[in-house]
């Protein structure tokens, strides 16, 4: 099969990638940088040169949209990812040129677009300890997510032609290759910032990048046009019971950080946003009700439908990932 991918030179897209050309597809991946390009092509995909952001300029449409004539699938693993900033950011970088490539998608008679979406759709306003694709998401609690829920139902509601659009929800990804997040939470414990909340004894779940590309294989000719799957490892367990490992991969260790009770924390959360709102700041404060969302609530992702519909089954366990964080790290020294 020939595959558009967005979103190929980062962590997520190019698990994507390799799982993809490993699997014997032909992938075109958009490169909005030299550094991209040559990442896409180390890892045997194709790089076309353009920026999503393209879509949306005024004219009639980036020349790389021609690619999308000689290709059977796309699928959308880009987008600008961050825990603080208002509504309308993201609908510029994310919502508006998913849109775009969508409809250029159908208009090019491609027959299949996955779209990777977000599991914090349902972070916020929806407090049930497990929630699957039937459940009502609520008002998520951050606008990435917010926007991203409004991404998939517009186009779900735009003509599709013949092609059949399949939406996937990962929660926390994680894996070798992770940067970004987990120096996040580096971070905090090196500032003397990191506690856990309520012990760390409440459930999380989180999916193995290489889990993503898995099912992204799958739903490349499986599922009907509208299909919405969460996507996990199937091994939700207490917070305290994934981070330790997961930091420990990298030297740090949380086995003895303090526990703040969450009916202490939530409500410090709460106003040290709306603090930060008021002073128009840039960046969150340190502690946000997304974090309580995450870290102080329980929260299991079903993902029967994903098993039934796309014959999903985890391709690496928990263990597994961390053996190798943890060995990537000890050879990356």
């Amino acid at each position: 099969m020939k595959v558009f991918l967005t979103g190929g030179s980062g962590f997520a897209g190019g698990a994507v990638l390799r799982r993809l050309v490993n699997d014997g597809h032909t992938v075109h991946a958009l490169a909005r940088s030299a550094t991209a390009a040559d990442a896409i092509t180390s890892a045997g995909g194709l790089p076309v040169s353009g920026d999503l952001l393209d879509l949306v300029k005024p004219g009639s449409g980036p020349a790389w949209l021609q690619i999308l004539g000689e290709v059977d699938a796309v699928v959308h693993s880009a987008a600008f990812m961050a825990f603080w900033g208002p509504d309308q950011v993201f609908v510029d970088r994310n919502l508006l040129p998913t849109r775009a490539l969508y409809q250029a998608a159908v208009d090019a008679r491609v027959k299949r677009f996955v779209l990777v979406s977000a599991a914090s759709v349902s972070t916020g306003t929806n407090h049930d300890h497990t929630v699957d694709e039937n459940s009502d998401t609520g008002k998520a609690n951050i606008a990435y997510s917010r926007v991203k829920l409004r991404t998939e139902q517009e186009l779900l509601v735009l003509p599709h032609g013949n092609t059949s659009l399949v939406v996937i929800r990962p929660p926390f990804l994680w894996g070798q290759g992770m940067t970004h997040t987990l120096q996040g939470f580096i971070d905090s414990v090196e500032a003397g910032r990191f506690s856990w909340i309520d012990g760390g004894r409440h459930m999380v779940d989180f999916c193995h990048v290489d889990n993503l590309a898995y099912i992204i294989t799958l739903a490349l000719d499986r599922g009907d046009h509208g299909l919405i799957c969460y996507v996990t490892d199937g091994s939700p367990r207490p917070a305290r019971d994934f981070f330790t490992p997961l930091l420990a991969t990298r030297g740090i260790d949380v086995s003895a950080a303090n526990s703040v009770p969450r009916a202490v924390a939530s409500p410090l959360a709460t106003l040290m946003q709306t603090a930060a709102k008021a002073r128009r700041s840039a960046t969150a404060p340190p502690l946000t009700p997304w974090i309580i969302s995450f870290m102080g609530r329980d929260r299991v992702y079903d993902i029967t439908r994903a098993r039934l519909r796309l014959g999903y089954q985890p391709a690496i366990t928990v263990e597994e990932g961390l053996r190798q964080m943890a060995l990537s790290h000890t050879m990356g020294r």
